[in-house]
């Protein structure tokens, strides 16, 4: 498909802008709603290094919208043979799947997808009369355990423990993101965004990681305590306005830019942001060297991470151990980069030797 030809796909704003231009000093961090919305291509490019046989490529596409995340479209180039947008039944993850067959020797798909994002943050000194209310079945499935995530054994008894005393929901959500601050921690030497195995990190007592670790533990304590939660994944596309390099990028290259965050369902305030992944991000890279929570940078992101989100970001999906249409690997714990498969099997999608693909991201004008 020629890329100007962009699809019949989702919800065009008319009305989409980027914000002004703002320096990048540092600032008190405070994200808030904002009438104006940011927009922002961003473009994948992938080429198959060693094909062998059938080749099939999936590439995630924003697929959460939100009062902070609007799609404007999608559309591709490239030379596969079959090319399409498909979706998950289970949780509405979208992708553009693409498949080559044996006798094509480089190939090659290039995805576009534009969005629009605005600030997003919750105001807990009052509650909102027209929150959406969770169908009992919406419910009983953002409190349900997964294959990387369960909600019994040990995280049961983590989350007793951690809410001892707590008397309301929102006590609840704010005493797990406060226990995941205090208790984990940031490894630079996890690879990619980790794996999100709660329960062996729990068991053996390292509570290192980055976002994929510490946000799913979050998530995971949550629903053992009857709070509906969920990750979402995505990808980081712009430098923050309020001067942390470590939660932005700083170049238009976002292919190693990949976050997830994750949202807690109270009662009265709807799905409420939270990150406790990127508390730990600061006190690790906010500075030449590592820092502690008594920062004043740490300090100023810290209560405002519970509830808000600076909307630099962009997010694809909430998929949890998610299988690929028309894959013959397993499962993928959740679905943030893009996925490869040949007649030798499943790519490594952390290995640049094997599998070549860059992201890139610009700023729209209005």
């Amino acid at each position: 498909m020629d890329r100007r030809a962009f699809l019949r796909a989702s919800a065009i704003l008319p009305g989409a802008a980027a914000l002004p231009r703002v320096s990048f000093a540092q600032s008190a961090f405070d994200p808030r709603p904002m009438d104006k919305w940011r927009s922002f291509e961003v473009a994948t490019r992938v080429e198959i290094v060693f094909p062998q046989g059938a080749t099939r490529v999936w590439l995630p596409i924003p697929s959460v919208d939100s009062a902070y995340q609007k799609t404007i479209d999608n559309a591709w180039s490239g030379n596969a043979q079959t090319a399409k947008i498909v979706y998950d039944g289970k949780y509405g993850a979208g992708m553009l799947y693409a498949e080559w067959p044996t006798a094509e020797q480089n190939p090659v798909v290039e995805l576009y997808s534009r969005v629009a994002t605005r600030d997003h943050a919750v105001d807990f000194s009052a509650r909102r009369g027209s929150v959406e209310k969770l169908a009992p079945e919406q419910r009983a499935f953002y409190t349900g355990s997964t294959e990387h995530m369960p909600t019994d054994g040990i995280v049961k008894k983590t989350a007793q423990d951690i809410t001892q005393g707590a008397r309301t929901d929102y006590d609840k959500a704010k005493a797990i993101y406060e226990w995941i601050v205090e208790n984990t921690y940031r490894d630079p030497k996890t690879r990619g965004c980790g794996v999100g195995d709660i329960k062996t990190m729990l068991e053996t007592g390292n509570l290192g990681g980055k976002c994929a670790d510490l946000n799913a533990l979050y998530v995971g304590l949550a629903r053992a305590s009857g709070l509906p939660a969920r990750d979402v994944y995505g990808v980081r596309v712009a430098k923050s306005q309020f001067g942390y390099r470590s939660l932005g990028v700083g170049t238009a290259n976002i292919t190693r830019a990949q976050h997830c965050r994750a949202e807690v369902y109270l009662a009265g305030f709807g799905w409420v942001p939270v990150d406790p992944a990127d508390v730990r991000k600061v006190v690790l890279e906010e500075k030449a060297q590592p820092t502690t929570l008594s920062d004043p940078l740490v300090q100023a992101v810290r209560p405002k991470l519970f509830g808000a989100w600076e909307m630099n970001w962009l997010a694809f999906n909430t998929a949890n151990d998610f299988a690929l249409p028309n894959s013959k690997g397993g499962k993928l714990t959740f679905f943030m980069y893009p996925q490869a498969e040949t007649a030798a099997g499943r790519v490594d999608s952390l290995d640049p030797d094997n599998f070549k693909y860059t992201m890139t991201a610009k700023e729209l004008s209005a």
